[in-house]
């Protein structure tokens, strides 16, 4: 919805080298900069960033992409927020686009909201370095002054118009856009938060999108979270994040508990790496914003009713968002616990144990599928086929699906071929590769690592020439791009027009190749030329060759006329070069 135009310019505009240097230290290496790789562990730099082609490259994890794909994975934002964010650094704007909730908003509303939340976090510390009551519940948490400002924790005294003392204009939109005041049938208006403990929200970027508020000793709710807002949509924000992001990268693996004074408990004793959904069941969202950033995820719940509710909604949210790659376990806690309450009575150390043995997502799924269904009996046994179906076409994962196909088939008595087919399940059985031609793939991939040094040629590319490899169909699309897109100049430009297509995989493979083998500037059109040429001379030999065999065959009579003068014409330059 962000036009092609406008992410070509931003692209142009920022320097990925700077952009990444602000976040890991570069080194120079050659024409390259290298770093450790910020997206897993390692000892030894592999993470390369391409000055010239501004595009990054880890020959360790993989991970790939343009300053818009750093911004995402390293602050685990989509690719709108992210687009804002560049934007926001190159003081750009980013143009409004349609279909979007809260697109009615005032030009420049979003920011005036944001200052309006960060006003109202500064009243609420401030308010809770006043209050020897708040003071004094924070300590019976066992919550220290460095976890406190860690999070920005404030407190809302008591009252009904407490704001009025920061917001002269208490009867600005704003205010009631923001969450921070609730308005009556009579229009009247009063503060949505009082006598509570308050937690700011915090997104990717550091801004206060919202507030959660724990209510001081006894109180109905006990939490009370913000309202969606045009800031602030609970399905995609995850409480903690911000805080969270360094012990993610350490452990790769993230907590996810049910509410923000779990994380809070957590950080305090030591365990860094939680984060909370606010008010809300996990969402797909969620799991793909966490799995951007980690390999692992831990789901914990209270071990009641509820608890297993919770947990099963979650796994049902998280299967289209996993890979093979990706792991997902889950904790239950015992019935009078919560994580804040269990890691104050048994340390860090045993909570650290129950994260390393979490089920893993096929035990608790075969788990809670084997309670629904009597599997002394026939019928029990078909049911556990039926209910397990739709969580399996949901997965994308064909070996962990493999996995949990074989299990179902041992407890069900039914054949592992019965359940793919009673499933709808295609067989994951690779065909035979099909042979090919040993000069061909070569010419081809090395053609289309030169169109990735040089876009602009790919507008020259001969289509009829191109022979059936791999590498042709990412061909076609770099030819249709640039052709079509004179603004595509650069490898960063067409990585952002390719994103979400087939062809990626295959582009960023050739791409990378192109940091340990750089090319020359001038040779880059001689080497294109001469690859098309032996393209041509492949092409004709193949032609001639279906030709002769066809001629021997049937004799020159069953060739066409058209045929017959290729044939000619190729036979004249067979007998030429002899």
């Amino acid at each position: 919805m962000i036009p092609d135009s406008f992410i070509q310019d931003l692209l142009a505009r920022v320097d990925i080298v700077d952009l990444v240097d602000g976040y890991v230290p570069l080194k120079k290496a050659g024409a390259n900069y290298a770093a450790c790789c910020p997206f897993h562990n390692e000892k030894s730099p592999s993470f390369t960033v391409s000055p010239t082609k501004q595009f990054y490259h880890c020959f360790g994890c993989g991970a790939h992409g343009t300053a818009i794909s750093f911004v995402m994975e390293y602050q685990g934002l989509g690719f709108v927020d992210a687009v804002k964010d560049l934007a926001t650094r190159a003081g750009m704007q980013v143009p409004e686009s349609e279909g979007r909730s809260f697109m009615d908003e005032k030009p420049g509303q979003t920011r005036t909201l944001i200052e309006i939340m960060a006003r109202a976090a500064q009243y609420y510390k401030d308010q809770l370095k006043a209050s020897p009551r708040a003071i004094e519940y924070c300590k019976k948490r066992g919550l220290t002054g460095e976890v406190a400002a860690r999070f920005g924790m404030g407190y809302a005294p008591d009252g009904w118009q407490n704001l009025q003392e920061v917001f002269p204009d208490y009867n600005a939109d704003e205010l009631k856009l923001a969450g921070l005041v609730i308005e009556n049938e009579a229009g009247r208006r009063y503060d949505r938060f009082r006598d509570r403990l308050m937690i700011p929200i915090i997104n990717p970027k550091g801004d206060i999108i919202a507030f959660g508020g724990r209510i001081i000793d006894q109180g109905e709710p006990k939490y009370l979270n913000s309202p969606e807002t045009p800031l602030f949509e609970k399905g995609r924000e995850l409480f903690g994040l911000p805080q969270a992001r360094q012990a993610l990268r350490e452990t790769d693996t993230a907590i996810v508990t049910e509410g923000y004074m779990d994380v809070i408990a957590l950080s305090q004793n030591g365990v860094g790496n939680a984060v909370a959904t606010l008010g809300t069941a996990t969402t797909a969202t969620h799991v793909t914003k966490l799995l951007r950033q980690v390999d692992r995820i831990v789901f914990c719940f209270d071990g009641d009713n509820a608890g297993r509710k919770a947990a099963w909604r979650a796994l049902e949210n998280s299967l289209e968002a996993l890979a093979d790659n990706k792991r997902l376990g889950f904790i239950f806690l015992p019935q009078e616990d919560d994580p804040d309450s269990y890691i104050r009575a048994h340390g860090k150390a045993e909570f650290d144990r129950l994260v390393t043995q979490a089920m893993p997502l096929s035990d608790f799924l075969l788990r809670e599928l084997a309670q629904r269904c009597d599997l002394t009996s026939s019928e029990g046994k078909a049911q556990l086929i039926y209910e397990a179906k739709p969580l399996l076409l949901k997965l994308p994962t064909p070996l962990l699906r493999l996995q949990l196909v074989k299990r179902l088939a041992e407890a069900s008595g039914f054949a592992q071929v019965e359940v793919e087919r009673l499933c709808e399940l295609r067989s994951y059985t690779p065909a035979a590769p099909a042979r090919a031609k040993r000069t061909a793939p070569s010419l081809t991939r090395n053609l289309l690592r030169i169109v990735l040094h040089k876009p602009q040629l790919a507008r020259q590319l001969q289509i009829d020439l191109l022979p059936d490899t791999p590498e042709r169909p990412a061909l076609l699309i770099l030819h249709q791009l640039v052709s079509n897109s004179p603004e595509a100049s650069s490898y960063a430009g067409l990585r952002e027009q390719l994103r979400g297509q087939p062809e990626e995989s295959m582009i960023e493979s050739a791409a990378s190749e192109l940091l340990g083998q750089p090319f020359d500037e001038d040779e880059a059109d001689e080497e294109f030329r001469d690859t098309l040429e032996k393209l041509q001379e492949g092409g004709q030999k193949r032609a001639f060759a279906e030709l002769q065999t066809k001629a021997q065959q049937f004799g020159v009579a069953g060739l066409s006329a058209a045929e017959k003068l290729t044939y000619i014409q190729l036979l004249s330059k067979q007998a030429g070069r002899s």
